[in-house]
Order: C-alpha cells, then structure tokens, then sequence
C-alpha cells in the first residue's frame, strides 16, 4: 500500500491507497459535464398512491441542499416536506428522485429555476429517505494527465479497483471548500453549541476569498453576528439564517442551528461518524493489516446480510469467502449502540472517542437534539469496482456504477493520487 502525502487527505484520516502504483494525476470536475451521476432507484418504494409526490431532479453544478430551498420556495412549502434517497456533488451533472409531500404534478410543473429540470413520475404512500436507493451510476472525466505512460497506469489502477481500494468517505463528505462538517459535528457532539456555530460560520479557509475569510474571522473573534450579517454575501444564506438568529436572540446557539435543515443538521454528526471510520480503517493499515487479510477479531458482512465473526479456526474460510465476493470485512462507526463482540475495529474506536472525549450517551443526547437515530452501524472497509475505460489523448473516461453511501470521489483518488484540490 501506499501512503497519502497530502495534509488535508491524511488530516481527514484518508492515509492510504490501495497499491504502490504511481497515480494518473490530472483534473477532476473541470467541467460540471466531466461528473455525471445518475441514480439506480428503488422504483417500487411507496407503491403508486399517497400523498408523497415522487419526481426526478436533474440538476447542473448545484449544492442539493440550495437545490431543495428554492424548490420549496417556489412551490411555497417548507423544505421540511421534501425528502431524498442520496445527497449529490454539486460540481456535476445529477440526475436523482425526490418525494414532495402533498403537491400537485401540475404545481412541480410550474417550477422553473435555471439549471434544474424538476419532472413528476407517480405518487406513493412514504416519503423517500436517505438509502432508498440502489446504487448510483457514474461516467467521469479526468483531464490534463501528463504522465507519459497513462494507458499502462490506467490499467493498472482499473486492476486494482476491481479487487478493492480503502472504502474512505471522500472529501465532499466534510466539505470540499471548507471541510468543517466533521468538526461541527464534533462540538454537537459534546453539546458544545457556541463552538458548533462558531465553526461553521467563523471558521475561515484558504480557498476561501479573502473579503469572506475577513468577515469569518471577525465573527470568530468578536461573536457579533450584527456586521457579519450586513457584510456576508446574500447567496449564504445558512450562514445569514445563523447570524440572524442570533442577532434576534443573542447567545441562543442551539436556536442558530435548527435554523439549518434538519438534515443538514443531521449530516453534521454523521460526518464525525465518518471521520472515526476514516480514522480506525487507516490505523488499520499502520498496523499491517490489509483490505481482504481476515485476522481474528474482524466483523464480516455477506452479501444477504448475515454477520459472523473471524476466529483463528475460521480465518481460512473467511478469506476464501472474502477474495470469493460473498462478504467483506466491515468496521463499527460509533454511535449511541456499542458494536458487538470484539470487533477488530473496537480498540482503534475507543482510542479515538477517548481522544476526542465522546462517549455513546453523547450519540444520544445529539440524537435528540438533531432529531435524528445515530446508533452506529458497520461499513465494509473495501470498495471495489468493475470499471470501463477509455482515453482521449491526456482524458481518461470511466463509467462504474456503486452501492448506496459508496464515493466516485474514493475511486478517482485511487487514480489520481492527487492534490484534493484537484478533484474539488
């Protein structure tokens, strides 16, 4: 395996690549054109009648969140109502569905916004939520390769996804701009809610222009939402919809969240949940484990979603059904629920809780406060992948398609290994 040498991969636990093959390089996202994901729906959820309105959401460089609230603007309901199967990059062209409670076909077809092309498909008796979904299909460009040898790398690589790469959350997961979600989800945690906010809004960085890192910082410093609300621009609107709390209550922290859509709010402590996991897989690596090596200890998962655990008198069995396809190892992401057994992943786990002062109860307080179950689940450490390739002189193009909750970004690391700051 080879390690990451870039802070910002290594800081967000992303520490490895699957093989010690030399990267591609190049440029991820050019064009929102060079992303396109399409997602493989459960077409059956909610059956055809009910009150939920279930439509496709085509939409070209747009955040889904912004994506949602100017929908709901213009359908005049709250955001609250509109629910979603899988969050979307927003320097890309997505294509996905969206189940809108108690609206009309004809009031979606009255929507126009610049960008979005909203069409109705059926009705259904439940609203879609966050899993509802197959999978995702993905054709991806990546420009500007400059390596001299790209076809044999490419190759290379596609070899390597196809047996398994580190199954990181990629970096949109914490923010690609300013990889904050994490953190903010941290102080949730720990019912810190003035550290929260100060986060999210104060917390400034470089990729950032300089006028609005001026404006973070002197919120951060001053805790005076008043200026930083007359000075920060009117497309932020999470940040202004904060400030104004605050300025309308000031010292009410927990209020100036649950301005924040719910799951929004939510994807706070999830993402703390993903960093952990990022965490424990690469630990994982530091102590010479590998991706389809069981080792006694490791939770399995198979494919109809029986668990078993690896001893010493199984080990051999586990990794035939390993390199076989009909499970994977998986470790625990923390949450109110402790992990059963003795799973492989628990001391690397509790070292980071312990380091970070998080406890399950904290999982629980933040469960009631955001509304949201958070009681830890296993994930498998290995994506993997069957991918179609091609290249146009320094392009190369790949098609694949991934489960729910699984990262095109994961996959285009492992070809690049890159600069972040070039798949953003």
């Amino acid at each position: 395996m080879k390690q990451s040498t870039y802070p910002l991969e290594r800081e967000l636990g992303m520490r490895y690549y699957a093989s010690d093959a030399e990267g591609i390089g190049g440029r991820l996202r050019a064009t929102p054109e060079d992303f396109i994901v399409g997602e493989i729906p459960l077409e059956s959820k909610g059956g055809t009648t009910g009150p939920y309105l279930i439509c496709t959401l085509k939409k070209t460089n747009w955040e889904l969140q912004h994506a949602v609230k100017e929908i709901a603007k213009r359908l005049g309901i709250s955001h609250r109502r509109i629910g979603w199967a899988g969050t979307k990059d927003r320097n890309a062209i997505t294509e996905q569905w969206i189940s809108i409670y108690d609206v009309t076909p004809e009031r979606v077809a009255a929507v126009h916004l610049k960008d979005i092309v909203l069409e109705p498909v059926r009705n259904a008796n439940e609203a879609l939520s966050l899993g509802d979904l197959l999978g995702n299909r993905f054709g991806i460009v990546i420009r500007d390769s400059e390596v001299p040898d790209l076809a044999s790398r490419v190759q290379a690589i596609t070899e390597t996804v196809r047996e398994g790469v580190p199954n990181y959350f990629g970096l949109q997961r914490f923010g690609a701009i300013r990889p904050v979600t994490h953190a903010v989800g941290e102080w949730i945690l720990r019912g810190d809610y003035e550290q929260a906010v100060l986060t999210y809004v104060g917390l400034a960085f470089p990729s950032e222009s300089a006028t609005v890192r001026a404006i973070r910082g002197t919120f951060f410093t001053t805790r005076d939402p008043g200026p930083a609300l007359k000075e920060f621009p009117v497309q932020m609107n999470y940040e202004r919809a904060m400030l104004q709390h605050l300025y309308n209550h000031p010292g009410d922290y927990p209020g100036a969240l649950h301005e924040l859509p719910p799951k929004l709010l939510s994807m706070f402590v999830s993402a703390f949940q993903s960093y952990l996991f990022n965490c424990a897989l690469s630990q994982r690596f530091d102590d010479g484990h590998q991706l389809t090596g069981p080792v006694p200890g490791d939770h399995l998962v198979f494919a109809n979603g029986r668990t078993d655990t690896v001893t010493s008198g199984n080990a051999g069995a586990a990794a035939m059904h390993i390199r076989r396809g009909r499970c994977s190892i998986a470790l625990f992401m923390p949450g109110k629920e402790k992990a059963g057994g003795t799973a492989t992943s628990a001391p690397a786990i509790d070292a980071l809780l312990a380091e970070h002062a998080i406890t399950p109860e904290d999982f629980g307080r933040a469960s009631h406060f955001v509304d949201t179950k958070f009681e830890g689940a296993f994930r498998p450490i290995s994506l993997k992948a069957a991918i179609e390739s091609s290249i146009a002189e320094k392009s190369v193009h790949l098609e694949f398609t991934l489960p729910p909750g699984h990262y095109a970004t994961t996959v285009c690391r492992e070809f690049m290994k890159a600069d972040p700051v070039r798949m953003i």
